[in-house]
């Protein structure tokens, strides 16, 4: 009887196995199929880290029961080796050296949430905005670019543009997206360096992302173009977190509360992978050197990502280790915040700033033009 148990449960692992190693398979294939063409591959793109880690989990199994077809499961994820390389940075763990030389340019990307109050008031959102304001003035980078960004000249709430112009960023341009009278949302690049030029594309209706903008910056003798944006979010209300967690805990309706989650997730991966192809056609008409940050509500192995980072590097992936989980909430694997540059730059070094007072963690890189 044991024996038959034996056979029962190995097999059982073996059909496990192979249905983990036909999704993992699947979720490769997201970066190269525009989420329109098949949503469903764009979901399992979006679970690739706990499939991988499934698959390994697989392999350790195989290794420890001394069985050949651990050979199987190894080709299965030596084939998504491109998803793995952008889902996980393999340098050496560093401190980041904020005592910057002189010809590097420090550029920071950070979605501020709105600064979580608009009102002035004294309430606690307040407090942790004034906590936000006091980041930026530490980490002092040499270019700053928000998303999420909100401003307003109406002396009842904060006008952040002044706040910001203050700590010594005398050049900036904002997208100025109205949200009720006298109040702005976008985004916003702030600048220690001369703007000689700024402009800003936005997307089609029905999307309700943050424009595209950019500034040509002059550094030193060289000019260059950053970019930033916030692409399409989920948009998850309270109801919809809440429904997330009952279907972590099995509880209420599993199948009403997936449907609701799916469904929103279906729409923004569609409307994102069409801002993509929107950004990377600007992008590709840069005349300068050229530096993209933003929110891009996607992760690493999307057709967003890939889409928009073309053949950039990703600085994280330069400079960084481990996952870089950029989002505070619902996964440790959402790394949806990024600094690219194209090949005339080398990365030196990167940073996240853990703080949790957005629910976005401020990333930051040192960068440097290549000479001639």
């Amino acid at each position: 009887m044991p024996s038959r148990l034996r056979i029962i449960t190995r097999r059982t692992l073996v059909v496990l196995n192979i249905i983990t190693a036909v999704f993992y398979l699947l979720s490769c294939l997201a970066p190269y199929i525009k989420p329109t063409d098949s949503w469903v591959i764009a979901v399992l793109g979006l679970g690739f880290p706990f499939l991988l880690i499934t698959l390994i989990g697989f392999i350790f199994l195989w290794l420890i029961l001394k069985l050949r077809r651990v050979w199987y499961s190894v080709v299965v994820l030596l084939i998504g080796y491109k998803s793995i390389n952008v889902s996980w940075a393999f340098n050496a763990p560093s401190a980041f050296q904020y005592q910057k030389k002189p010809a590097q340019i420090r550029v920071a990307s950070w979605n501020v949430a709105r600064f979580l109050e608009w009102k002035r008031n004294n309430n606690e959102k307040s407090q942790i905005r004034l906590k936000m304001l006091e980041q930026i003035q530490k980490q002092s980078p040499d270019i700053l670019c928000l998303e999420e960004f909100f401003h307003s000249p109406d002396s009842a709430f904060y006008n952040n543009v002044t706040e910001i112009k203050a700590m010594g960023y005398p050049y900036y341009y904002f997208s100025y997206d109205p949200d009720g009278d006298y109040q702005f949302i976008g985004s916003a690049i702030f600048s220690k360096y001369p703007m000689l030029d700024t402009g800003l594309v936005r997307y089609f209706r029905p999307s309700i992302p943050e424009a595209l903008v950019h500034a040509d910056i002059k550094v030193n003798q060289d000019t260059i173009r950053v970019y930033t944006t916030h692409l399409q979010s989920v948009q998850f209300r309270q109801r919809d977190y809440e429904a997330i967690n009952e279907i972590q805990s099995a509880e209420d309706s599993l199948l009403a509360n997936s449907k609701t989650v799916l469904a929103k997730l279906r729409k923004a991966m569609s409307l994102r992978g069409s801002q993509a192809d929107v950004a990377r056609q600007i992008l590709d008409d840069s005349p300068y050197p050229t530096i993209f940050c933003g929110d891009l509500n996607d992760t690493p192995n999307s057709y967003t990502y890939f889409t928009i980072r073309g053949n950039m590097q990703d600085a994280f992936l330069k400079k960084g280790f481990g996952i870089g989980r950029t989002y505070s909430s619902l996964s440790p694997t959402l790394r949806i915040d990024y600094i690219f540059t194209d090949h005339r730059f080398s990365i030196k070094q990167f940073t996240r700033v853990i703080k949790y007072l957005s629910d976005h963690f401020m990333i930051m890189a040192d960068v440097e033009l290549k000479k001639n």
